[in-house]
C-alpha cells in the first residue's frame, strides 16, 4: 500500500450489468492506494457483476445517489459495461450526482461504457475523451473530441476504452485523484436540459 490517497474518499457509481473487472481492478488500485471506496447505486442490496454476456460477482452498495452528496468524495470511477451505464443514465440522481461532481472540476475517471453517463450529463462539451468505440457518436453529438487511446487525461478527466487499458486507466486514475480538483479550468457547461436518455448508441 502507498498510501498515497490516504484520507480520500472515491465514489464508484455502478448497478446490475457493470462489468466487474472495471469496477473490482479500480476499487482494488484505490484501496491500495490508501483511499476510501464506497459503492453508489440506485438502490441498496447488492448489484449483479457481469463478465461481458455471462454472470459475475455481486457487489455490496454503500449508499444510494439520494443518500450520496458529491461534497463527500474527492473522485468518481463510473465502470463500464453495456447494461449498467444505459440503465443509470434514466436515473435523474444518477446524472445529477454526475453532473455536479464533474461541474466541480473534481477528478473523474470512465471506462468502456461508463462516458454514457458523461454525455447524459452533459459534461463532455469542448472536452477530448475515449471509450467503448461505439459511443464516439454520442459524444461528439454531445460537444466532445473522441479518440482512440489506450487511456486519455483532460485536466481531470481519465477515460479509456476498454478492460484492457485497465493497468493505464487505473495508474492515470490514481494520479488524478492525488492531484485533487483541477480548480483552474473553467467548469463544463451543462445545458438546462432534462434527464431523458439521448439515442442510444450501437450495442457491442
Amino acid at each position: 500500500m502507498t498510501n498515497e490517497l490516504q484520507g480520500k474518499r472515491i465514489a464508484f457509481i455502478a448497478t446490475d450489468g457493470v462489468e466487474q473487472v472495471e469496477l473490482s481492478e479500480p476499487w482494488k488500485a484505490v484501496e491500495e492506494a490508501g483511499a476510501t471506496p464506497e459503492l453508489i447505486s440506485m438502490e441498496m442490496g447488492s448489484i449483479q457483476g457481469v463478465n461481458h454476456d455471462e454472470r459475475g460477482i455481486t457487489f455490496h452498495v454503500d449508499r444510494t445517489f439520494e443518500e450520496a452528496s458529491p461534497d463527500d468524495y474527492d473522485g468518481l470511477v463510473i465502470p463500464g459495461g453495456v447494461a449498467n451505464p444505459d440503465k443509470e443514465r434514466t436515473h435523474p440522481p444518477a446524472v445529477e450526482f454526475v453532473r455536479t461532481f464533474v461541474t466541480q472540476a473534481k477528478p473523474t475517471a470512465a471506462i468502456c461504457h461508463g462516458p454514457w453517463m458523461l454525455v447524459e450529463a452533459d459534461v463532455v462539451r469542448g472536452r477530448t475523451l475515449t471509450s467503448w468505440p461505439s459511443l464516439q457518436t454520442d459524444i461528439r453529438n454531445a460537444g466532445g473530441t473522441w479518440v482512440d487511446e489506450q487511456v486519455h487525461v483532460d485536466e481531470g478527466l481519465v477515460t479509456s476504452r476498454k478492460p484492457d487499458d485497465l493497468a493505464a486507466f487505473c495508474a492515470k486514475m490514481i494520479e488524478e485523484f492525488r492531484e485533487g480538483s483541477h480548480a483552474g479550468r473553467a467548469p463544463a457547461t451543462a445545458s438546462a436540459r432534462t434527464s431523458e436518455p439521448m439515442g442510444t448508441a450501437a450495442r457491442r
